[in-house]
Formats: C-alpha cells, sequence, structure tokens
C-alpha cells in the first residue's frame, strides 16, 4: 500500500519537475527582431515624413488589385507542371 502511496505522490510531483523555457529571445538575431517589433507595436520608430502616394499612383495599385480577381482559382493544382526538384539526398 506504502508502494502505491508513493508512486501516486511521485507522479502527482511530476509537474511540479519540468521547466518551462524560459521567456523572451534565445539568441542574438531573435532579441533584435523582439525589439524592432517592439518599437513597431510602440510606434516609436515612425518617420518623421508622412508616407503618400499619388493618384495616379493609387490608380495603379487599384487597377492591380482588381486585375488580380480576373484570374480563376483552379479545384486542384497540377502536381508535375513546375518540374522535379533534385534534394540531393541521392534517392
Amino acid at each position: 500500500m506504502k508502494t502505491i502511496t508513493y508512486c501516486c505522490l511521485g507522479l502527482l510531483a511530476l509537474p511540479l519537475a519540468a521547466h518551462a523555457i524560459d521567456a523572451g529571445p534565445s539568441s542574438p538575431a531573435q532579441q533584435e527582431t523582439e525589439g524592432w517589433l517592439q518599437l513597431q507595436a510602440r510606434n516609436q520608430a515612425a518617420s518623421d515624413k508622412p508616407q503618400t502616394a499619388s493618384s495616379a499612383e493609387r490608380e495603379l495599385a487599384m487597377q492591380r488589385w482588381l486585375k488580380s480577381f480576373q484570374h480563376e482559382i483552379p479545384a486542384f493544382f497540377e502536381q508535375d507542371t513546375g518540374g522535379v526538384v533534385d534534394s540531393g539526398s541521392g534517392g
């Protein structure tokens, strides 16, 4: 009976022994990325110059967007159309 009790207590204590990954970036590149994302989220690195588009640029962007709807989305994509990729695995 004591063995079962100790096993149950051990199983109940098991989650307490597990350690989660520390919060925050783990590499210098990830730290830099997190820093830029924080600047963006807090609006601390905004440009002093307003980013505007001319009416001609807006019209061209609208036409390009409208033209994207002229192509029908196929129900299935042909897998062999793009060719063969050699993964270099020797297989």
